[in-house]
């Protein structure tokens, strides 16, 4: 799955699946370039990803402000050129318990990341893709947004509100040959969520019920976006891909 000669953006690339993402589409020979809040974190990881097929570039932004996507588009397009392939992978989840404690705050700030970043990206990219007849969107969603999430309100919410503008866009962008899907990972051992893997009670619980008894690594993440943002996948939108160890099965 040859990703030469294109350019990619991975939002949250600095670690976790952003990470193993961009490591996958570098290694397939895309220019990658990755972007966070945290400039020393996406140092970092720009240097220990150089020297693949593509080159990795690292642009710090807050993905909740329009000026600074807009200055990350600016950036991408003046380094590698015109953007073939969209990773919307930041996200938070910051209004984490009991639904009616929920704060305005909460809500509004969680949709910012996990939501209208998303919007402003494809709002501002997908033109130029449309014009080439040529372009993919990965969006990462999660199982949260598939079911229930006891004490994830906002958390679900905004993944499932995601998968739903996946459906639409692809819908819209299709005759244009502009691919939009999704990626719904169960339980995947980063940072981001560490509160569950490094619960026993949790992990026990998981191991007893899920048909692969073990937590997701962020690289089988990074292996199905190399399938979607990839040729191979010419033929496949508005879908939203599985990735739980089979989780969702019960």
């Amino acid at each position: 799955m040859t990703l030469e000669g294109r350019t990619a953006i991975v939002t949250g690339g600095g670690r976790g699946i952003g990470k193993a993402i961009a490591k996958r589409l570098a290694g397939a020979g895309a220019n990658v370039v990755i972007a966070s809040r945290k400039k020393e974190v996406l140092d970092a990881t720009a240097n220990e990803l150089s020297g693949l097929g593509g080159r990795v570039h690292a642009f710090p932004c807050h993905v909740g402000r329009a000026d600074q996507l807009e200055a990350l588009a600016a950036e991408t397009e003046r380094v590698f050129g015109p953007v073939d392939i969209l990773v919307n992978n930041s996200a938070t989840n910051i209004g984490q318990g009991p639904a009616l404690q929920v704060t305005d705050e909460a809500l509004v700030k969680t949709m910012e990341v996990n939501v209208l970043a998303a919007h402003r990206l494809i709002r501002r990219l997908v033109p130029g893709m449309i014009e080439r007849q040529r372009g993919s969107v990965i969006n990462i969603a999660s199982i949260a947004g598939l079911r229930p999430q006891d004490g994830g309100l906002v958390y679900s919410f905004t993944k499932a509100g995601l998968l739903m503008m996946t459906r639409v866009w692809a819908v819209e962008f299709g005759r244009h040959n502009v691919r939009v899907n999704a990626i719904c990972p169960g339980l995947i051992q980063t940072d981001f969520s560490a509160y569950f893997w490094q619960n026993e009670q949790y992990m026990a619980q998981l191991t007893a019920s899920q048909p692969i008894p073990r937590v997701g690594q962020a690289d089988e993440i990074g292996g199905m976006a190399l399938y979607l943002a990839s040729d191979d996948s010419s033929f496949v939108t508005g879908q939203a891909f599985v990735v739980d160890g089979g989780a969702t099965t019960r």
